[in-house]
């Protein structure tokens, strides 16, 4: 899988081939089966995490039950950023949602990379500003948006995902009921057959 890492890097369109070799050669990839839980509600986090294939699906436990927040899939960082910045126990769980193929560091090998290549460290921040931000906007569309929109804005962020994850896992991330989630899906699939009829 170190094509798929060369070619997420190749999109920064600033590192040499010396670089890019040298990243490549200092950056674990490891095959996770799915199912593997990669971080426990109580653990600190240690490590962070580049999906190069496969799907990490992150959780919270609420009186018993499991509320998705977060689906990571191709050219998304995971990373624990509360729980490993501050040594803090973590309040979520991250699982690989299908077999996932990540590059694995932590923060000692993320610091001497940007030793070696200055400016690394800018386009990690730039991530960083750039995750934040979405999650952000993913925050204000939640509490400001109906179920219905929520549904077309993940179907035209990440249609692909809606046959990778069950639809009660979709259902949560939406803040919804399956049922009311089948619904949905039945009245856009229903007025789209009759706006092709027309």
């Amino acid at each position: 899988m170190e094509k798929e890492l060369v070619q997420f890097l190749e999109n920064f369109q600033v590192f040499t081939k010396e670089e890019l070799d040298m990243i490549v050669a200092h950056t674990s990839i490891k095959t996770f089966p799915k199912g593997t839980v990669l971080l426990n509600e109580g653990e600190v986090a240690k490590d962070c995490y580049l999906v190069l294939k496969g799907c990490i699906r992150e959780y919270y436990i609420i009186d018993g039950v499991e509320k998705t927040t977060a689906f990571f899939t191709e050219g998304q960082p995971v990373n624990a950023f509360t729980s490993s910045a501050h040594a803090q126990a973590a309040k979520h769980f991250l699982v690989c949602a299908e077999e996932c193929v990540l590059t694995v560091s932590d923060q000692s090998l993320e610091q001497a990379m940007c030793e070696r290549i200055p400016r690394l460290e800018t386009i990690i921040r730039q991530e960083v500003e750039k995750f934040t931000g979405e999650l952000q906007d993913r925050l204000a569309l939640f509490m400001t948006s109906s179920p219905k929109q929520r549904f077309l804005k993940l179907m035209e962020d990440n249609p692909g995902l809606i046959g990778r994850v069950p639809q009660h896992q979709i259902a949560s991330y939406l803040g919804i009921t399956p049922e009311s989630l089948s619904r949905i899906k039945k009245r856009l699939y229903t007025k789209d057959q009759s706006t092709n009829t027309i």
